[in-house]
């Protein structure tokens, strides 16, 4: 069991990183949450935009060929989705894709996944829209050439490290065993952070005493990846997942199974580990990568923004016997009490591309 093979690691070698117990909880090959099971849906442990509504994707879907658009119509293009769940946002979005002459023919799909289980159902779910789907682990996999790059609550999953501030210095946070006999998990405090004290958002460096602040290097790595491609094609990157426009202090850490938060560091492998995304960090160090940064702007705003009216209208006319759920499902994606608020969207270029639809000119 991963929990058995986390307490040898720690019982040898001392407490580990927040973002190691992420790391072998989720994605160990065959025992991680991620690799051993089909989590969305409404019955699995989480639901995604996707999910709720076919209009989240189909909307995507127009952002996408606006963007190819405005790329000035590259044939071929690569389409990449960052952690494409069930594959349901794709298949909307291809489905929407096919208004807009010659741009199915010049996509190539290609899917970051990490989860074999996850694998199957995209691809039983992409198998009746025709399209060429190529799956690869990283970035960095994808072929050469000009990128529409998307990703939803990608970000938020990636592992995380935190830290403290005591005695006026930073110290990691991790996770090691408790001293009696129970072995369970649980937070220590590590060694101070040295030269990753530059990891912390810079709102944050001054944060009073007992302060706890999080540490995102995956996100930056996502950045980095980005603006190397970017430095040699032209592209364009969509991100949407939830957490604060500003740096703000605080443990989001949590875990969620069956639609139910439980305890962080409970049964390693069993439950989605997940925490709010940094998205001003987000935007500052895309814009220190070179690449043009836009947002965060509010999911409700911005689907409303690409015509999520205009399309529940014409869903509400073709099916009248769906217009309460229809109501519903947008309700749900736009409501600031719902997802409208919460979930915010951020887009990066490389240099010198129009405006992307959805967000405002800087």
């Amino acid at each position: 069991m991963i929990a058995d093979r986390l307490r040898e690691r720690i019982a040898e070698g001392g407490p580990i990183s927040i973002a190691a117990f992420m790391t072998q909880a989720l994605f160990d090959p065959v025992e991680g949450f991620y690799a051993t099971k089909d989590p969305i849906g409404a019955g699995a442990d989480f639901i995604t935009a996707p999910e709720i509504s076919q209009m989240f994707g189909e909307l995507v879907g127009l952002w996408v060929a606006q963007s190819w658009l405005d790329m000035g119509k590259p044939d071929p293009v690569q389409l990449v989705e960052l952690g494409p769940g069930r594959g349901t946002m794709m298949a909307d979005a291809l489905r929407a894709c096919r208004a807009v002459p010659g741009l199915l023919p010049a996509l190539q799909v290609t899917l970051i996944e990490a989860s074999a289980a996850l694998k199957a159902v995209q691809a039983e779910t992409l198998g009746p829209s025709g399209a060429q789907i190529r799956w690869v682990d990283r970035l960095e996999a994808v072929p050469p050439g000009p990128a529409i790059i998307v990703g939803n609550e990608f970000l938020d999953c990636l592992p995380l490290r935190q830290a403290v501030k005591r005695g006026g210095r930073w110290h990691e946070r991790m996770v090691g065993l408790d001293s009696g006999d129970s072995g369970e998990f649980v937070f220590v405090l590590g060694p101070t952070l040295g030269i990753d004290e530059a990891l912390i958002p810079e709102r944050l460096r001054d944060a009073p005493e007992g302060s706890l602040v999080e540490l995102r290097p995956g996100d930056r790595q996502v950045i980095e990846s980005l603006a190397r491609r970017f430095t040699d094609h032209p592209g364009r990157a969509l991100l949407i997942d939830y957490g604060p426009a500003q740096s703000e202090p605080g443990d989001t850490l949590q875990a969620i199974r069956a639609h139910t938060k439980v305890a962080a560091l409970e049964q390693p492998g069993t439950a989605d580990l997940t925490a709010r995304v940094d998205f001003e960090s987000l935007t500052v160090c895309a814009r220190d990568a070179g690449l043009t940064a836009y947002g965060p702007v509010e999911q409700g705003p911005f689907l409303l923004n690409l015509g999520l009216e205009a399309r529940a209208a014409v869903l509400s006319q073709a099916t009248p016997g769906q217009r309460s759920v229809i109501a519903r499902q947008v309700w749900r994606l736009t409501d600031e009490d719902q997802m409208g608020q919460l979930f915010k969207l951020v887009c990066f270029d490389s240099p010198g591309l129009p405006t992307p639809p959805g967000f405002s000119a800087h």
